[in-house]
């Protein structure tokens, strides 16, 4: 049976996130934590957009591909020290997926797109960027929203949450609040968002 490009970057790139050193814990089972969460992105566009293209599928796949590589702490503990860490982070992600994708016999146009995807440019005017903009929003108040209440005050959630949600698009915000949430953090949410 032959692999398409697909399954070959695919399984790539799971390779790749399955090194991570940092284990998550989902459902009483450890998973790799940056395996865990392409799987959640992936899963998560396809239930919200099935028909995404290939470029969309891969780039959602490989958002955080490695990411334990460059560690925040390497960089100031500021604003600026968080960007420019940000910014890096995506580059190298970009980069790393590059290699897969041309290893996997992907055209360099098809290669360029699922680049820019990662690097998210053009938000809010390039469809398939603000698609995986959703994604990301959406995994994240669905499966790591718990965690920074943990930690964080009460201004400062709420500031994150809408921060997070200007960054959605309308259909983004529908899913956003079909999300089964504890009754605390659908509160919290409400109030960010002035709903």
């Amino acid at each position: 049976m032959t692999t398409t490009p697909f399954q070959q970057a695919s399984q790539w790139i799971d390779a790749e996130n399955a090194q991570d050193p940092n284990i998550e814990i989902h459902e009483s089972i450890s998973f790799p934590k940056e395996l865990l969460y392409s799987n959640r992105m992936y899963e998560k566009l396809m239930d919200f957009f099935p028909s995404a293209s290939e470029e969309v599928q891969i780039a959602a796949k490989a958002q955080h591909i490695c990411r334990w590589k460059i560690a925040r702490e390497s960089y100031p503990m500021d604003r600026v020290g968080y960007l420019k860490w940000r910014e890096d982070l995506k580059k190298f992600h970009a980069k790393l997926t590059a290699e897969i994708l041309e290893k996997a016999g992907y055209n360099p146009e098809f290669i360029a797109r699922v680049s820019f995807l990662i690097e998210k440019k053009l938000l809010k005017k390039d469809q398939e960027t603000q698609l995986l903009e959703d994604v990301i929003c959406l995994v994240f108040l669905e499966h790591y929203l718990e965690p920074f209440v943990e930690k964080h005050d009460t201004e400062k959630l709420k500031n994150i949450i809408l921060k997070t949600w200007n960054k959605m698009s309308d259909k983004g915000h529908q899913a956003a609040l079909k999300i089964n949430y504890s009754p605390a953090n659908l509160q919290l949410i409400k109030d960010a968002i002035g709903l």
